[in-house]
């Protein structure tokens, strides 16, 4: 809105770099162009106020889907009045003189003008397509349809409007349809999950049957080891035995050898011994064989006085002593 000042029979406009200003006088401009600055007289100056910038107009509508399924469109168009001076012929763009405001509401006849232009072509690329396709491509098709339609509009340009830029940022049905459809979508989604839940178990439980196949194949092993140190145990020990028993059997033998050999030196010693023995009895016999007999019977008699008893008294008498000195003196038997 151009900012304008009071004074007695005077007002002074000063206008916006994105704003034209068109001043009339009579029907004949005086002053006219973007950021203009000028006084003039209100009862008979007539000011036009366009705005020159980029604006943003934006849209949502409903369109029906060639398989009657209702979608809302949300859009932004952009445009911008290239051509100020021919605008300000077709639309009332007239500001008070007293406030700078605008006298009607051009830019809402602007609005209304793009809406329904958009609308139009939306509404006829919509009705030739399906639901899904307008879900998924409808966006694009239908930015590239009513930026294509609003340029070649005739009356956006007799009206000095330029179109900027289009964009569609959604194209979505109604709630109910919009849930049955992602239906499909959302149970393939579960499926993957429980599929995934599935493989994850499956997993889990070969990797749990790997681990217990490990453990059992280890409780062979050490079964097996067991197995062949007992085995080895058993082994060592007939061999302890064996060897145990052959060096008894060797001591044994040795014990025997050792035990003949005394017997054979204790023999041997026995018969020299006896040999010893019986020559010194054959010399102790032939030095009684000369030897007279009345002292063979002395000895005799002290040889058996030695061996007797002790007597307290011995009474011999003639019968007792010839008897006994007879028995000395005969011949002995030989045994």
């Amino acid at each position: 809105m151009a900012d304008v000042q009071r004074r007695p029979l005077l007002r002074h406009l000063r206008g916006a770099p994105t704003t034209y200003v068109r001043h009339l006088r009579r029907g004949k401009p005086v002053h006219e162009g973007v950021g203009v600055s000028f006084w003039f007289r209100p009862l008979s100056a007539v000011i036009s106020e366009v705005p020159v910038d980029d604006r943003e107009l934006p849209l949502l509508f409903h369109a029906r889907t060639a398989d009657y399924q209702d979608v809302s469109v949300q859009a932004t168009v952009t445009y911008r009045i290239e051509e100020p001076a021919l605008a300000a012929r077709r639309l009332d763009f007239a500001i008070n003189p007293d406030t700078g405001a605008w006298r009607s509401a051009p830019l809402d006849q602007v609005a209304t003008l793009l809406t329904e232009s958009a609308q139009q072509h939306a509404l006829t690329l919509a009705a030739g397509m399906a639901l899904r396709d307008a879900i998924t491509a409808g966006p694009v098709a239908i930015r590239d349809a009513v930026a294509d339609g609003l340029a070649d509009d005739a009356r956006l340009a007799d009206t000095g409007i330029t179109i900027v830029g289009v964009r569609v940022v959604a194209v979505r049905p109604e709630a109910e349809v919009e849930r049955a459809l992602q239906t499909p979508a959302r149970e393939e989604v579960q499926q993957e999950a429980d599929r995934a839940t599935y493989e994850r178990r499956a997993l889990a439980v070969e990797r749990e049957r790997a681990i217990a196949e490990n453990e059992m194949q280890n409780q062979i092993e050490l079964a097996q080891r067991e197995e062949r140190l007992v085995e080895r145990r058993g082994h060592n020990a007939r061999r302890r035995a064996e060897e145990d028993a052959a060096a008894a059997w060797v001591a044994a033998q040795a014990a025997a050898e050792r035990d003949k050999l005394a017997a054979s030196v204790q023999a041997a010693n026995r018969r020299e011994l006896g040999a010893a023995e019986a020559e010194a009895n054959a010399a102790h016999l032939d030095v009684y064989r000369d030897m007279d007999p009345a002292i063979l019977l002395a000895l005799a008699a002290e040889t058996l006085a030695g061996r007797l008893p002790e007597i307290g008294q011995l009474n011999l008498t003639p019968d007792v002593l010839q008897g006994a000195l007879a028995a000395l003196a005969g011949p002995r038997e030989r045994a």
